[in-house]
Protein backbone atom coordinates (compact mmCIF):
# COMPACT_ATOMS: atom_id res chain seq x y z
CA UNK A 1 0.00 0.00 0.00
CA UNK A 2 1.23 3.57 -0.80
CA UNK A 3 2.42 5.32 2.15
CA UNK A 4 0.69 8.83 2.60
CA UNK A 5 3.02 11.86 1.29
CA UNK A 6 4.82 14.50 3.23
CA UNK A 7 5.63 17.46 2.02
CA UNK A 8 8.07 19.86 4.24
CA UNK A 9 7.69 23.43 4.24
CA UNK A 10 10.12 26.09 5.08
CA UNK A 11 8.20 28.92 7.02
CA UNK A 12 9.35 32.50 6.53
CA UNK A 13 9.02 33.85 3.47
CA UNK A 14 7.78 30.43 2.17
CA UNK A 15 4.83 30.35 4.07
CA UNK A 16 4.36 33.20 6.19
CA UNK A 17 5.72 37.26 5.03
CA UNK A 18 8.18 38.22 8.05
CA UNK A 19 9.29 41.05 6.78
CA UNK A 20 7.29 43.59 9.09
CA UNK A 21 7.22 41.75 12.07
CA UNK A 22 11.45 41.09 11.19
CA UNK A 23 11.65 45.08 11.04
CA UNK A 24 9.95 45.69 13.87
CA UNK A 25 12.01 43.59 16.35
CA UNK A 26 15.20 44.80 14.31
CA UNK A 27 14.17 48.08 14.80
CA UNK A 28 13.25 47.70 18.55
CA UNK A 29 16.71 45.73 18.71
CA UNK A 30 18.39 48.23 17.42
CA UNK A 31 17.33 51.34 19.66
CA UNK A 32 18.04 48.94 22.79
CA UNK A 33 21.32 47.98 21.20
CA UNK A 34 22.24 51.97 20.12
CA UNK A 35 22.87 49.91 16.86
CA UNK A 36 21.74 51.67 13.20
CA UNK A 37 20.68 48.27 11.74
CA UNK A 38 20.08 48.38 7.35
CA UNK A 39 16.38 46.91 8.33
CA UNK A 40 15.67 47.14 4.00
CA UNK A 41 18.88 45.51 3.31
CA UNK A 42 18.76 42.44 6.48
CA UNK A 43 14.70 41.96 5.47
CA UNK A 44 15.64 41.86 1.75
CA UNK A 45 17.23 38.55 2.29
CA UNK A 46 15.80 36.74 4.87
CA UNK A 47 16.45 33.25 5.21
CA UNK A 48 19.66 32.48 6.81
CA UNK A 49 20.31 31.89 11.10
CA UNK A 50 19.68 35.28 12.84
CA UNK A 51 23.49 35.30 14.11
CA UNK A 52 24.61 35.45 10.32
CA UNK A 53 23.06 38.45 9.39
CA UNK A 54 23.52 40.30 12.78
CA UNK A 55 26.70 38.97 12.12
CA UNK A 56 27.81 41.74 9.65
CA UNK A 57 27.01 44.56 12.15
CA UNK A 58 28.30 43.23 15.66
CA UNK A 59 31.37 42.33 17.33
CA UNK A 60 31.59 38.45 17.81
CA UNK A 61 30.92 38.71 21.40
CA UNK A 62 27.71 40.82 21.03
CA UNK A 63 26.26 38.51 18.60
CA UNK A 64 24.86 35.63 21.09
CA UNK A 65 23.48 38.28 23.40
CA UNK A 66 21.81 40.19 20.69
CA UNK A 67 20.28 37.13 19.36
CA UNK A 68 18.81 36.13 23.20
CA UNK A 69 16.99 39.78 22.97
CA UNK A 70 15.89 39.52 19.43
CA UNK A 71 14.06 36.54 20.35
CA UNK A 72 12.74 37.67 23.25
CA UNK A 73 11.72 40.82 21.86
CA UNK A 74 9.92 39.13 18.92
CA UNK A 75 6.77 38.09 20.74
CA UNK A 76 5.62 41.55 21.20
CA UNK A 77 6.51 42.91 18.02
CA UNK A 78 6.40 40.51 15.10
CA UNK A 79 3.61 37.68 15.40
CA UNK A 80 0.54 40.06 15.07
CA UNK A 81 1.62 41.81 12.17
CA UNK A 82 2.95 39.14 10.27
CA UNK A 83 0.47 37.22 7.43
CA UNK A 84 0.43 34.19 5.48
CA UNK A 85 1.64 34.10 2.13
CA UNK A 86 -0.81 34.23 -0.96
CA UNK A 87 -1.50 30.92 -1.44
CA UNK A 88 -0.55 29.17 1.62
CA UNK A 89 -3.50 27.74 3.13
CA UNK A 90 -3.87 26.06 -0.34
CA UNK A 91 -0.95 24.68 -0.53
CA UNK A 92 -1.43 22.93 3.23
CA UNK A 93 -5.33 21.67 1.59
CA UNK A 94 -3.60 20.42 -0.98
CA UNK A 95 -1.64 17.99 0.59
CA UNK A 96 -4.18 17.21 3.53
CA UNK A 97 -6.45 16.44 0.59
CA UNK A 98 -4.15 13.63 -1.17
CA UNK A 99 -4.09 12.35 2.53
CA UNK A 100 -0.65 13.50 3.18
CA UNK A 101 1.46 14.81 6.39
CA UNK A 102 2.26 18.42 6.62
CA UNK A 103 6.07 19.23 8.13
CA UNK A 104 7.72 22.59 8.60
CA UNK A 105 11.84 22.65 8.51
CA UNK A 106 12.61 26.15 9.58
CA UNK A 107 15.71 28.12 10.58
CA UNK A 108 13.76 30.02 13.11
CA UNK A 109 13.57 29.94 16.67
CA UNK A 110 11.00 27.15 17.20
CA UNK A 111 9.04 28.82 20.15
CA UNK A 112 8.94 31.92 17.78
CA UNK A 113 7.58 29.52 14.48
CA UNK A 114 4.99 27.53 16.78
CA UNK A 115 3.90 31.15 17.72
CA UNK A 116 3.08 32.18 14.43
CA UNK A 117 1.68 28.90 13.59
CA UNK A 118 -0.84 29.55 16.50
CA UNK A 119 -1.69 32.90 15.64
CA UNK A 120 -2.55 32.37 11.97
CA UNK A 121 -4.73 28.91 12.94
CA UNK A 122 -2.32 26.59 10.78
CA UNK A 123 -2.03 23.17 12.17
CA UNK A 124 1.09 21.09 10.98
CA UNK A 125 2.13 18.06 11.95
CA UNK A 126 5.47 18.60 12.68
CA UNK A 127 7.58 21.52 13.26
CA UNK A 128 11.19 21.23 13.59
CA UNK A 129 13.11 24.75 13.98
CA UNK A 130 16.83 26.23 14.39
CA UNK A 131 18.16 23.97 11.63
CA UNK A 132 19.41 25.48 8.10
CA UNK A 133 20.76 24.71 4.60
CA UNK A 134 21.69 21.27 4.62
CA UNK A 135 20.74 20.45 8.45
CA UNK A 136 17.49 20.84 6.99
CA UNK A 137 18.26 17.16 4.99
CA UNK A 138 18.15 15.11 8.36
CA UNK A 139 14.95 16.32 8.74
CA UNK A 140 13.42 15.65 6.14
CA UNK A 141 14.95 12.01 6.07
CA UNK A 142 13.90 11.54 9.19
CA UNK A 143 10.26 12.69 8.38
CA UNK A 144 9.68 10.78 5.17
CA UNK A 145 9.07 13.67 2.90
CA UNK A 146 9.31 13.80 -0.70
CA UNK A 147 8.91 17.48 -1.10
CA UNK A 148 10.43 20.40 0.28
CA UNK A 149 9.55 23.89 -0.22
CA UNK A 150 11.40 26.80 0.04
CA UNK A 151 12.41 30.39 -0.64
CA UNK A 152 16.22 30.45 -0.35
CA UNK A 153 19.04 28.64 -2.21
CA UNK A 154 20.01 26.55 1.39
CA UNK A 155 16.81 25.41 1.05
CA UNK A 156 17.33 23.87 -2.58
CA UNK A 157 20.67 22.56 -0.66
CA UNK A 158 18.26 21.09 2.08
CA UNK A 159 15.86 19.37 -0.53
CA UNK A 160 18.96 17.76 -2.87
CA UNK A 161 20.93 16.36 0.60
CA UNK A 162 17.83 14.75 1.17
CA UNK A 163 17.22 13.65 -1.81
CA UNK A 164 13.74 14.93 -2.74
CA UNK A 165 11.85 17.48 -4.89
CA UNK A 166 13.06 20.67 -4.13
CA UNK A 167 10.25 23.13 -5.19
CA UNK A 168 11.16 27.52 -4.78
CA UNK A 169 8.86 30.33 -4.66
CA UNK A 170 10.14 33.57 -5.56
CA UNK A 171 8.50 35.40 -2.71
CA UNK A 172 12.20 35.79 -1.03
CA UNK A 173 15.23 36.80 -1.51
CA UNK A 174 16.33 34.64 -4.01
CA UNK A 175 15.64 34.95 -8.05
CA UNK A 176 14.57 32.29 -10.29
CA UNK A 177 18.03 32.22 -11.75
CA UNK A 178 20.12 32.05 -8.55
CA UNK A 179 17.87 29.02 -7.59
CA UNK A 180 17.74 26.92 -10.57
CA UNK A 181 21.57 27.28 -11.10
CA UNK A 182 21.16 25.95 -6.74
CA UNK A 183 19.72 22.59 -8.57
CA UNK A 184 15.60 23.53 -7.73
CA UNK A 185 13.11 21.14 -9.97
CA UNK A 186 10.63 23.47 -9.63
CA UNK A 187 10.14 27.24 -9.46
CA UNK A 188 6.68 28.83 -8.68
CA UNK A 189 6.08 32.81 -8.78
CA UNK A 190 4.15 31.91 -5.06
CA UNK A 191 2.54 29.50 -3.62
CA UNK A 192 -0.66 30.19 -5.29
CA UNK A 193 0.68 27.98 -8.06
CA UNK A 194 1.73 25.06 -5.54
CA UNK A 195 -1.92 22.74 -5.85
CA UNK A 196 -2.43 22.51 -9.31
CA UNK A 197 1.52 21.58 -9.44
CA UNK A 198 1.39 19.04 -6.58
CA UNK A 199 -1.54 17.40 -7.99
CA UNK A 200 0.13 16.55 -11.47
CA UNK A 201 3.16 15.80 -9.92
CA UNK A 202 1.72 12.86 -7.11
CA UNK A 203 -0.55 11.74 -10.58
CA UNK A 204 2.94 11.38 -12.60
CA UNK A 205 4.57 9.89 -9.13
CA UNK A 206 1.84 7.62 -8.44
CA UNK A 207 1.38 6.58 -12.09
CA UNK A 208 5.62 5.57 -12.18
CA UNK A 209 4.88 3.65 -9.61
CA UNK A 210 2.13 1.80 -11.02
CA UNK A 211 4.21 1.38 -13.99
CA UNK A 212 6.98 -0.14 -11.54
CA UNK A 213 4.61 -2.35 -9.65
CA UNK A 214 3.28 -4.01 -13.48
CA UNK A 215 6.90 -4.46 -14.59
CA UNK A 216 7.35 -6.72 -11.77
CA UNK A 217 4.62 -8.78 -11.48
CA UNK A 218 5.56 -9.92 -15.23
CA UNK A 219 1.60 -10.80 -16.35
CA UNK A 220 -1.35 -10.20 -15.71
CA UNK A 221 -5.29 -11.42 -15.88
CA UNK A 222 -7.88 -8.23 -14.89
CA UNK A 223 -11.02 -9.00 -13.73
CA UNK A 224 -12.44 -6.18 -16.27
CA UNK A 225 -15.83 -4.82 -16.05
CA UNK A 226 -15.47 -1.90 -18.13
CA UNK A 227 -15.81 1.15 -15.56
CA UNK A 228 -13.29 3.37 -14.96
CA UNK A 229 -10.87 1.69 -12.79
CA UNK A 230 -10.50 -1.27 -14.53
CA UNK A 231 -9.92 0.49 -17.49
CA UNK A 232 -7.24 2.52 -16.71
CA UNK A 233 -5.60 -1.13 -14.87
CA UNK A 234 -6.05 -2.43 -18.18
CA UNK A 235 -4.45 0.52 -20.37
CA UNK A 236 -1.48 0.65 -17.60
CA UNK A 237 -0.83 -2.88 -17.88
CA UNK A 238 -0.56 -3.06 -21.45
CA UNK A 239 1.72 -0.05 -21.53
CA UNK A 240 4.11 -1.50 -19.35
CA UNK A 241 4.06 -5.29 -20.33
CA UNK A 242 2.71 -5.43 -24.07
CA UNK A 243 -0.64 -6.85 -25.06
CA UNK A 244 0.63 -10.19 -24.96
CA UNK A 245 1.31 -10.05 -21.61
CA UNK A 246 -2.43 -9.60 -20.33
CA UNK A 247 -5.47 -10.53 -20.57
CA UNK A 248 -8.82 -9.44 -19.50
CA UNK A 249 -11.92 -11.11 -18.31
CA UNK A 250 -15.38 -10.00 -17.42
CA UNK A 251 -17.72 -12.53 -15.57
CA UNK A 252 -20.92 -13.33 -17.31
CA UNK A 253 -24.14 -13.78 -15.50
CA UNK A 254 -27.35 -12.10 -14.50
CA UNK A 255 -25.74 -9.14 -12.34
CA UNK A 256 -23.94 -7.65 -15.31
CA UNK A 257 -26.04 -5.23 -16.70
CA UNK A 258 -26.32 -5.89 -20.57
CA UNK A 259 -25.41 -2.51 -22.07
CA UNK A 260 -21.69 -2.69 -20.34
CA UNK A 261 -20.95 -6.03 -22.51
CA UNK A 262 -20.14 -4.63 -26.14
CA UNK A 263 -18.27 -1.42 -24.33
CA UNK A 264 -15.96 -3.09 -22.74
CA UNK A 265 -15.51 -5.43 -25.34
CA UNK A 266 -14.86 -2.75 -27.80
CA UNK A 267 -12.65 -0.85 -25.05
CA UNK A 268 -10.15 -3.63 -24.72
CA UNK A 269 -10.13 -4.40 -28.31
CA UNK A 270 -8.96 -0.48 -28.74
CA UNK A 271 -5.85 -2.21 -26.92
CA UNK A 272 -5.71 -5.14 -28.69
CA UNK A 273 -6.27 -7.34 -25.97
CA UNK A 274 -9.31 -10.07 -26.25
CA UNK A 275 -12.18 -9.92 -23.42
CA UNK A 276 -12.77 -13.60 -22.02
CA UNK A 277 -16.19 -13.90 -20.52
CA UNK A 278 -16.07 -16.87 -18.48
CA UNK A 279 -19.69 -17.37 -16.62
CA UNK A 280 -19.78 -16.49 -12.87
CA UNK A 281 -22.61 -18.67 -10.73
CA UNK A 282 -22.89 -16.61 -7.39
CA UNK A 283 -26.52 -16.98 -7.75
CA UNK A 284 -25.56 -20.48 -6.68
CA UNK A 285 -24.21 -19.50 -3.77
CA UNK A 286 -26.13 -18.70 -0.55
CA UNK A 287 -25.10 -16.03 1.02
CA UNK A 288 -25.47 -14.21 -2.22
CA UNK A 289 -28.95 -14.89 -2.64
CA UNK A 290 -29.57 -14.08 1.31
CA UNK A 291 -28.19 -10.49 0.13
CA UNK A 292 -27.11 -9.94 3.59
CA UNK A 293 -24.82 -6.79 4.51
CA UNK A 294 -21.84 -9.31 3.41
CA UNK A 295 -23.28 -10.10 -0.62
CA UNK A 296 -20.08 -8.49 -2.24
CA UNK A 297 -18.14 -11.50 -0.57
CA UNK A 298 -19.73 -13.95 -2.01
CA UNK A 299 -19.86 -12.55 -5.56
CA UNK A 300 -15.96 -11.24 -5.48
CA UNK A 301 -15.33 -14.81 -4.06
CA UNK A 302 -17.23 -16.62 -7.05
CA UNK A 303 -15.47 -14.08 -9.27
CA UNK A 304 -11.78 -14.76 -8.54
CA UNK A 305 -12.41 -19.21 -7.77
CA UNK A 306 -13.37 -18.04 -11.80
CA UNK A 307 -10.56 -16.60 -12.65
CA UNK A 308 -7.92 -17.91 -10.91
CA UNK A 309 -7.60 -21.23 -12.43
CA UNK A 310 -8.09 -19.20 -15.64
CA UNK A 311 -5.07 -17.11 -15.19
CA UNK A 312 -3.02 -20.46 -14.35
CA UNK A 313 -4.10 -21.62 -17.60
CA UNK A 314 -3.26 -18.75 -19.45
CA UNK A 315 0.09 -18.93 -17.77
CA UNK A 316 -0.42 -15.54 -16.48
CA UNK A 317 1.18 -14.51 -13.48
CA UNK A 318 -1.55 -12.59 -11.29
CA UNK A 319 -5.09 -11.65 -11.49
CA UNK A 320 -6.01 -8.04 -10.75
CA UNK A 321 -8.37 -5.89 -9.89
CA UNK A 322 -9.51 -2.58 -10.13
CA UNK A 323 -9.68 -1.65 -6.51
CA UNK A 324 -8.36 1.71 -6.30
CA UNK A 325 -6.97 4.28 -3.27
CA UNK A 326 -10.41 5.31 -2.04
CA UNK A 327 -11.75 1.87 -2.21
CA UNK A 328 -9.37 1.05 0.87
CA UNK A 329 -10.68 3.08 3.07
CA UNK A 330 -14.12 3.78 2.35
CA UNK A 331 -15.22 1.26 5.10
CA UNK A 332 -17.24 -1.45 4.38
CA UNK A 333 -16.24 -3.74 1.76
CA UNK A 334 -16.16 -7.23 1.88
CA UNK A 335 -15.45 -7.74 -1.55
CA UNK A 336 -12.01 -6.85 -1.42
CA UNK A 337 -12.00 -9.06 1.78
CA UNK A 338 -13.09 -11.98 -0.41
CA UNK A 339 -10.21 -11.17 -3.01
CA UNK A 340 -7.02 -10.67 -1.04
CA UNK A 341 -8.11 -13.44 0.47
CA UNK A 342 -7.98 -15.44 -3.10
CA UNK A 343 -4.51 -13.72 -3.58
CA UNK A 344 -5.89 -10.91 -6.02
CA UNK A 345 -3.30 -8.10 -6.70
CA UNK A 346 -4.48 -3.94 -6.36
CA UNK A 347 -2.27 -2.24 -8.33
CA UNK A 348 -4.20 0.99 -8.55
CA UNK A 349 -4.32 0.67 -5.04
CA UNK A 350 -0.95 0.23 -4.11
CA UNK A 351 0.36 2.82 -6.31
CA UNK A 352 -1.85 5.36 -4.18
CA UNK A 353 -4.24 6.07 -7.21
CA UNK A 354 -7.46 7.54 -5.95
CA UNK A 355 -10.65 7.87 -7.76
CA UNK A 356 -10.39 11.17 -9.24
CA UNK A 357 -6.46 10.60 -9.99
CA UNK A 358 -7.31 7.37 -11.97
CA UNK A 359 -10.30 9.91 -13.84
CA UNK A 360 -7.56 12.54 -14.20
CA UNK A 361 -5.17 9.45 -15.55
CA UNK A 362 -7.46 8.48 -17.88
CA UNK A 363 -8.65 11.81 -19.56
CA UNK A 364 -4.41 12.56 -19.77
CA UNK A 365 -3.91 9.07 -21.70
CA UNK A 366 -7.03 9.72 -23.80
CA UNK A 367 -9.48 6.97 -22.52
CA UNK A 368 -13.10 7.43 -22.83
CA UNK A 369 -13.88 5.63 -19.64
CA UNK A 370 -12.05 8.91 -17.92
CA UNK A 371 -15.91 10.81 -17.19
CA UNK A 372 -17.75 7.12 -17.30
CA UNK A 373 -20.49 7.23 -14.35
CA UNK A 374 -20.08 4.61 -11.84
CA UNK A 375 -21.83 1.36 -13.12
CA UNK A 376 -22.07 -0.94 -10.40
CA UNK A 377 -23.40 -4.64 -10.82
CA UNK A 378 -27.13 -5.20 -10.41
CA UNK A 379 -27.47 -6.80 -7.56
CA UNK A 380 -26.54 -3.38 -5.71
CA UNK A 381 -29.66 -2.02 -6.22
CA UNK A 382 -31.45 -4.53 -4.49
CA UNK A 383 -32.02 -3.82 -0.51
CA UNK A 384 -30.25 -5.79 1.57
CA UNK A 385 -32.54 -8.42 3.31
CA UNK A 386 -34.09 -8.71 -0.04
CA UNK A 387 -33.66 -12.03 -2.09
CA UNK A 388 -31.47 -11.64 -5.29
CA UNK A 389 -33.02 -13.41 -7.94
CA UNK A 390 -32.82 -13.43 -11.49
CA UNK A 391 -35.89 -12.04 -11.59
CA UNK A 392 -35.39 -9.12 -9.67
CA UNK A 393 -32.08 -8.29 -11.58
CA UNK A 394 -34.00 -8.44 -14.86
CA UNK A 395 -36.98 -5.64 -13.53
CA UNK A 396 -34.15 -3.33 -11.91
CA UNK A 397 -32.26 -3.49 -15.31
CA UNK A 398 -35.79 -2.83 -17.24
CA UNK A 399 -36.29 -0.03 -14.74
CA UNK A 400 -33.30 1.89 -15.37
CA UNK A 401 -33.40 1.64 -19.64
CA UNK A 402 -37.27 2.93 -19.02
CA UNK A 403 -35.55 5.95 -16.90
CA UNK A 404 -32.95 6.53 -19.73
CA UNK A 405 -35.68 6.30 -22.52
CA UNK A 406 -38.22 8.86 -20.30
CA UNK A 407 -34.96 10.96 -20.06
CA UNK A 408 -34.51 11.09 -23.64
CA UNK A 409 -38.37 11.72 -24.67
CA UNK A 410 -38.54 14.61 -21.98
CA UNK A 411 -35.44 16.12 -22.94
CA UNK A 412 -33.76 15.50 -19.44
CA UNK A 413 -30.13 14.41 -19.32
CA UNK A 414 -29.40 11.71 -17.24
CA UNK A 415 -25.74 11.25 -15.74
CA UNK A 416 -25.71 9.12 -12.80
CA UNK A 417 -29.01 7.08 -12.07
CA UNK A 418 -29.92 3.76 -9.85
CA UNK A 419 -33.72 2.58 -9.58
CA UNK A 420 -33.28 0.78 -5.73
CA UNK A 421 -35.80 -2.88 -5.69
CA UNK A 422 -36.55 -1.63 -2.24
CA UNK A 423 -38.89 -4.73 -1.65
CA UNK A 424 -42.28 -3.29 -1.64
CA UNK A 425 -41.44 -0.55 -3.90
CA UNK A 426 -38.89 0.92 -6.73
CA UNK A 427 -36.84 4.04 -5.53
CA UNK A 428 -35.00 5.93 -8.12
CA UNK A 429 -32.50 8.35 -7.86
CA UNK A 430 -31.41 11.01 -10.26
CA UNK A 431 -28.71 13.57 -10.19
CA UNK A 432 -29.67 15.55 -7.50
CA UNK A 433 -28.96 18.89 -9.66
CA UNK A 434 -32.66 17.68 -11.33
CA UNK A 435 -34.84 17.60 -8.16
CA UNK A 436 -37.30 18.20 -7.26
CA UNK A 437 -38.79 16.95 -10.62
CA UNK A 438 -41.94 18.94 -12.16
CA UNK A 439 -45.26 16.94 -11.24
CA UNK A 440 -45.62 15.80 -14.72
CA UNK A 441 -42.30 14.67 -15.28
CA UNK A 442 -42.51 12.64 -12.15
CA UNK A 443 -45.74 11.24 -12.92
CA UNK A 444 -44.05 10.15 -16.32
CA UNK A 445 -41.25 8.85 -14.73
CA UNK A 446 -43.03 6.92 -12.02
CA UNK A 447 -45.46 5.54 -14.97
CA UNK A 448 -42.22 4.10 -16.44
CA UNK A 449 -40.58 2.44 -14.16
CA UNK A 450 -44.33 0.43 -12.65
CA UNK A 451 -44.33 -0.31 -16.07
CA UNK A 452 -41.18 -2.50 -15.85
CA UNK A 453 -43.12 -4.74 -12.84
CA UNK A 454 -42.67 -2.89 -10.25
CA UNK A 455 -46.42 -2.28 -7.84
CA UNK A 456 -45.60 1.36 -6.67
CA UNK A 457 -42.55 3.63 -7.06
CA UNK A 458 -40.97 6.75 -5.74
CA UNK A 459 -38.46 9.50 -6.83
CA UNK A 460 -35.73 9.69 -3.81
CA UNK A 461 -35.48 13.13 -2.74
CA UNK A 462 -31.99 12.99 -1.85
CA UNK A 463 -30.82 12.18 -5.49
CA UNK A 464 -28.43 9.90 -6.16
CA UNK A 465 -25.87 8.39 -3.73
CA UNK A 466 -23.43 5.69 -4.58
CA UNK A 467 -23.94 3.18 -2.57
CA UNK A 468 -26.95 4.28 -0.83
CA UNK A 469 -28.45 0.98 0.67
CA UNK A 470 -24.97 0.92 2.59
CA UNK A 471 -26.25 3.66 4.61
CA UNK A 472 -28.91 1.33 6.19
CA UNK A 473 -25.99 -1.61 7.58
Amino acid sequence: MAVPPTVGFDLDMTLIDTVPGFSATLAALGEELEVAFPVLELTSRLGPPLDHLLGEHLTVDAIGPAVDRFRALYPDHAVAPVPLMPGAVEALEAVRHAGGRVVVVTGKYTPNAQRHLDHLGVEVDVLVGEVWGIGKAEVLRREGCTVYVGDHVHDVEGALGAGVTSVSVLTGGCGREELVAAGTHVVLDDLTGFAEWYDGHLLDTRLAALERDLRERGSLLVAFSGGADSALLLAAAVRALGADRVAAATGYSHSLPQAERDPARDFAASLGVPVLTPETREMDRAGYRANAGDRCFFCKAELLDVLTPLAEELGLAHVATGTNADDVVAGFRPGIRAAAERGAVTPLADAGLTKAQVRAASRRWGLPTWDKPQAACLSSRIAYGVEVTPHRLARVERAELAVRAWGEAHAVTLRDLRVRDRGSHASVELDTALLPLRPELEAALLEAVCGTGFDQAEVDPRGFRSGSLNELL
